[in-house]
């Protein structure tokens, strides 16, 4: 197997350090590229959307969000990142596996960035507008100089043991299975490589981390990908991992959250 290609690294020198992100976004000719990144209108969008700069975003906590999940207010994803906030400290180390368009990766390098530059996320995606996309968006919503906290590869996630270095405690290893929103729909994440990239995962993961699956199962091939997660949750040993599925029972086709804590 030839070794993974260099990262695309969002920075390559040091600045004076200032807030973490930017107060007013906006879009310059290097946003403007063709189709396969994101367009300036929707990276904008995406960016207000994340409340990024917005002194009035409140972060939901854990009680908050499943609470708001049980009463159909609050989307699987909003408890995903309110449960990787309890989790994840400054200066941690954690994965992105699917970068898709960003909005995870931006999420973790919220939680991980700190003044003294310890922090790192490592992203990767399959596809290369995976990771245009993911590098535009951080280019708009965070200073230059936070940008090198973040790593990205245009690999499969199955790989993610060649790209994390081995002496790294990662905190966190997210998934966001399907395929990429706004692009190919039959390009989407496969059982056999999730699997072995749970592998992966459960090898890199430090002690009191936590790996998070958030499986879309309304395309064909999602409801295989499932069963996939839900059989490697159900394997591990119950001595060293606790293993959850979160699921809207009369909504069939939402997606299903399941969370693998590494005791």
């Amino acid at each position: 197997m030839p070794p993974p290609p260099p990262p695309r690294f969002l920075l390559l020198r040091p600045q004076t350090l200032t807030p973490l992100f930017r107060r007013s976004p906006s879009c310059g000719p290097r946003l403007c590229r063709p189709s396969r990144c994101l367009s300036a209108r929707s990276s904008a969008a995406q960016i207000a959307a994340a409340g990024v700069g917005t002194a009035q975003q409140r972060e939901l906590g854990v009680e908050e969000a499943m609470i708001g999940f049980i009463t159909g207010k609050r989307k699987a994803t909003e408890v995903a990142h309110a449960v990787w906030r309890s989790i994840v400290q400054k200066g941690d180390t954690v994965v992105d596996a699917t970068c898709g368009n960003g909005n995870d990766t931006l999420a973790l390098l919220k939680m991980v960035a700190d003044e003294r530059g310890q922090g790192r996320v490592y992203g990767m995606d399959i596809q290369d507008s995976a990771i245009e996309s993911t590098s535009s968006f951080l280019k708009m919503a965070v200073e230059d100089y936070y940008q090198d906290l973040v790593k990205l590869f245009p690999v499969c996630h199955s790989r993610m043991e060649e790209i994390v270095p081995k002496d790294a405690s990662v905190r966190l290893v997210a998934f966001n299975l399907g395929y990429l929103p706004g692009g190919d729909k039959t390009l989407i994440t496969v059982p056999k490589t999730t699997e072995l990239a749970l592998q992966a995962a459960s090898r890199i993961l430090s002690s009191g981390g936590l790996i998070s699956v958030l499986v879309y199962i309304g395309h064909p091939g999602g409801r295989d990908e499932l069963d996939v997660v839900e059989s490697f949750a159900s394997s591990l040993p119950i001595d060293t991992w606790a293993s959850c599925k979160l699921q809207m029972v009369n909504r069939p086709v939402a997606p299903v959250l399941i969370l693998l804590n590494k005791k």
